[in-house]
């Protein structure tokens, strides 16, 4: 710690520490303009300068590291007259455009000027222009250059925090200007980050633009829908109507950045294919009616199934009472325990459950991170949790931890790592093996025991060099985070993967690494739909459904009896309804339909369900073929607690009221249970949070009123590893052919996002991506449309070439709903095996088998299933 004296003010702070970091402690404003808390500092704007005691010229605040005995002035007339005097140079060639400038209101220049500026200008000269119309950089950016003011946070923040390089300048001093390459954004993320930290009204938002100024706005404090990073948004709406959204960069895990997704893409709200009204099936074909209509129909149809098999399929995008409240209604009151949460694989409970109990960290993703080495395990960071790559990036860039990959595909953070393991996917689970065997050869002595023996024995199911050099970086952290994508969920391989990473976790555990878990989920709230019991084989918790003690505890705390043996997933679920023995199943938010592999099975196993009730915001192609369709509430208009990637628990705050018929998911679940001639207690939001807080122990002493901006954390009472070592795990069989991925792409998260107008502005079109190596092969180019087939269907797309990506490798979003996807997959297989050929004249975009159901004319009925 080091003593200075800032303004007649002495305090203590650390060794290194700037001297504008002081001066906030101490609550006293230095301006800055080029300065920003995430960036380095660049020292441009020259709008903090300080006097320091001892020294000649005035020094940058942002800049100048403190010193022992340092004394500090903040407010000198020397300083006043050189901001006076550097702001007067500002304005010297800003337009004076307030009153259209949608900055008006919240312009940092403007706030300068009225705190520390000239009250009249000595400048007289014409000023300079740039260009006389603005430009158009990108579907969502537009720039009028000649209001820059030249701080280049855009340009640092594009670079540095991003990673995607897409704005530089020209020109030098006065004449600086930021611009795109040839004035085009062809390399942009479109994430806004540079509309974000620009301080006057140069960057804007296209979709925003002369729509509303801030004091027009309405502003409420809510969690991103998107991925489980769990980004914090200001959505601003006027009379109603949504607007923008912005960040807080005081608050929220995210601080201020947000993906394309999190800033352009909740305009999904506003989409017309909202379902208006309850529908019921009459002759075959789906009718609005009233609710009172609906709720004779599905009494009826209840009864009639009473007896028989039930099963509920609900999405991890819902608030935590949601999900938590629905299992409780399938478990107490259609008395049954085929629960699941996820519509694209079926979930490993089993090995899952020590993982959880072990290892899972939640904490603060900043600290987590912030550790030795950090092992990013499958998936691509960069495009499933965007924000969590810039913070990653950060991690490496600035704290120098070590970022290490091990994962089918690349990802942008591939250049920021010390070490990248490439494997085949499915491949994860040897891969694993190979770097336990590897650490317990670098040890040595240090774990003795027959068990690590063994596992040192394994032999190398990958490349020995690349995962030695994965094991040595190990070794050399003191502390280590391993970040797994769900991705690796999709195989049928799973469960070996989640096994060979819980040796790998207790031989980190054993060597003294104290290793830290987290998953990168790519759905909202995936933490808490586990967390609230929604799986087959556990209970809130998770604690397992076959445990007498936990069973009998929620018994007795909702007054009813729950099945003791674990339930079917969603993929026994679908087998039970093809043996015609699934009674009533209820879908609730999401659309198994287009996302489990195998479309054809899934479609012929909903239509074989005696009951299909399907509860949702919009018209999905589940909904399509369901019994009763009830019109439930969207994102924005109710209130709840997202869990995200962190175990941090969030406020998703209400900012409109459901549209049209729409009900909230609670109360069309008191409709359902009433139709069944029970009552859920309690119903109310904040009773079953209480509930919540007081049945599952990582929210125990959490109060709803009391999650502030930053939110609160769950806890986690980590229990000593078992001591349980696995075996080395199956090699994926060896295969010529071409293998299918799929996964997000960066500007789609599942298909909710397709509602959104912008979103589908800035999207590439469907595409196929290869290697160079594969499509030279093959003699496909860039950009033309080639066919994918598999033994199940084909789909035509655009191709698109990587030059970093492996060969052997194709990847497909599985965000293009016309694409239907998963008619080229398989249950129980992947990656799947494919050929791509180039597309004939008569091959159309999409998929051979039919087009898919519309949502056209929602509430008017829909065609016959």
């Amino acid at each position: 710690m080091v003593s200075v004296t800032i303004d007649e003010h002495k305090l203590e702070v650390e060794a290194g520490s700037t001297v504008l970091a002081a001066a906030e402690r101490l609550g006293i404003e230095i301006p800055t303009f080029c300065y920003w808390k995430r960036l380095p500092p660049l020292a441009s704007c020259r709008m903090c300068l300080v006097e320091i005691e001892g020294l000649r010229r005035l020094q940058p605040a942002c800049a100048t590291a403190v010193a022992e005995g340092m004394v500090v002035r903040t407010n000198t007339p020397l300083i006043e007259e050189t901001r006076s005097s550097m702001l007067d140079m500002l304005l010297a060639n800003h337009p004076l455009d307030c009153p259209i400038c949608d900055k008006g209101g919240e312009c940092e220049l403007q706030d300068m000027v009225m705190a520390y500026g000239p009250r009249e200008s000595g400048f007289r000269d014409a000023k300079r222009v740039f260009h006389s119309k603005d430009i158009r950089l990108s579907p969502v950016v537009i720039m009028n250059v000649n209001r820059c003011i030249q701080c280049q946070r855009c340009v640092r923040m594009c670079e540095e925090v991003v990673g995607a390089v897409a704005l530089g300048t020209v020109e030098k001093g006065m004449d600086t200007a930021v611009t795109g390459f040839e004035g085009s954004l062809a390399s942009c993320d479109q994430c806004g980050n540079c509309i974000e930290v620009c301080p006057v009204g140069a960057l804007m938002s296209f979709p925003y633009r002369y729509k509303a100024r801030p004091w027009d706005l309405n502003e409420t404090d809510t969690i991103c829908p998107h991925c489980g990073t769990g980004c914090q948004l200001t959505v601003g709406a006027r009379k109603g109507e949504f607007m923008r959204v912005r960040s807080d960069w005081e608050h929220g895990v995210n601080r201020e950045t947000l993906c394309v997704r999190g800033r352009f893409g909740l305009d999904f709200i506003e989409s017309r294919d909202r379902i208006k009204r309850p529908m019921i099936r009459r002759d075959g074909a789906l009718t609005p009616v009233s609710w009172e209509e609906a709720g004779d129909y599905l009494s009826r149809r209840l009864s009639a199934v009473k007896g028989k098999v039930a099963g509920g399929l609900i999405s991890p995008r819902l608030p935590n009472e949601v999900l938590y409240q629905f299992q409780k209604l399938m478990r107490t009151v259609l008395r049954t325990n085929n629960i699941d949460c996820s519509s694209r694989w079926s979930t490993p409970v089993d090995a899952l459950g020590p993982l959880l109990a072990s290892f899972h960290t939640r904490a603060p993703l900043q600290e987590v991170i912030g550790r030795d080495c950090v092992l990013v395990i499958g998936g691509n960071v960069t495009e499933e949790n965007p924000v969590t790559e810039y913070l990653l990036r950060d991690a490496a860039r600035r704290q120098q931890t070590g970022l290490l990959m091990l994962s089918a595909r690349p990802s942008r953070l591939d250049s920021d790592a010390r070490a990248v393991v490439r494997v085949p996917p499915g491949g994860e689970a040897a891969s694993l093996a190979a770097v336990a065997a590897g650490l317990v050869s670098a040890a040595g002595p240090v774990l003795p025991g027959d068990l690590f023996a063994d596992i040192g024995r394994l032999p190398a199911a990958t490349d020995s060099d690349q995962s030695n050099a994965l094991a040595a970086a190990l070794m050399e952290g003191r502390s280590v985070t391993l970040l797994v994508s769900v991705d690796v969920l999709r195989s049928p391989l799973a469960r070996a993967t989640l096994q060979q990473l819980s040796n790998l976790l207790q031989i980190l555990y054993v060597l003294g690494k104290a290793p830290a878990l987290q998953f990168l989920f790519d759905r909202a709230n995936q933490m808490g739909a586990w967390d609230m019991g929604v799986m087959a084989g556990a209970l809130p918790g998770p604690r397992p459904v076959v445990d007498a003690q936990t069973r009998a505890a929620f018994a007795q705390a909702w007054g009813a009896e729950i099945p003791s043996e674990p339930g079917a997933d969603l993929d026994a679920m679908l087998q039970l309804c093809v043996n015609r023995r699934m009674g009533a199943l209820y879908v609730v938010g999401t659309d198994p339909l287009l996302s489990y592999p195998d479309r054809e099975f899934v479609e012929r196993a909903l239509k074989a369900a005696d009951l299909l009730i399907v509860q949702d915001a919009f018209l999905t192609d589940t909904a399509g073929l369901a019994d009763v369709v009830l019109p439930a509430a969207g994102y924005g208009e109710e209130t709840g607690i997202f869990t995200n990637n962190e175990g941090r628990a969030q406020k998703v705050r209400k900012f409109r009221e459901p549209v049209f018929e729409a009900r909230g998911n609670l109360a069309i679940f008191d409709f359902v249970a009433a139709l069944c001639g029970e009552a859920q207690q309690p119903s109310t939001r904040g009773e079953i949070f209480d509930e919540i807080a007081r049945l599952i122990p990582a929210y125990q002493g959490l109060k709803q009123e009391e999650l502030g901006p930053d939110g609160a954390f769950t806890t986690a009472a980590l229990s000593p590893p078992a001591g349980e070592f696995f075996a080395a795990p199956p090699v994926a069989s060896a295969t010529n052919a071409l293998l299918l991925v799929t996964g997000n792409c960066l500007f789609h998260n599942g298909y909710l996002s397709e509602h959104s107008e912008i979103l589908n502005t800035v999207a590439e079109d469907p595409y196929v991506e290869m290697s160079m190596q594969d499509a030279a092969r093959l003699g496909v180019s860039d950009s033309e449309h080639v066919v994918v087939r598999s033994a199940q269907g084909e789909l035509t797309a655009k191709l698109k070439v990587n030059r970093r990506f492996p060969k052997g490798l194709v990847f497909v979003p599985e965000n293009y709903k016309a694409l239907r996807l998963n008619s080229l997959m398989r249950r129980g297989e992947y990656p799947c095996p494919v050929e791509v050929h180039k597309a004939r004249a008569t091959d159309e975009v999409g998929p051979f088998n039919g087009s898919a159901a519309r949502a056209d004319g929602l509430g008017q009925g829909m065609p016959p299933a």
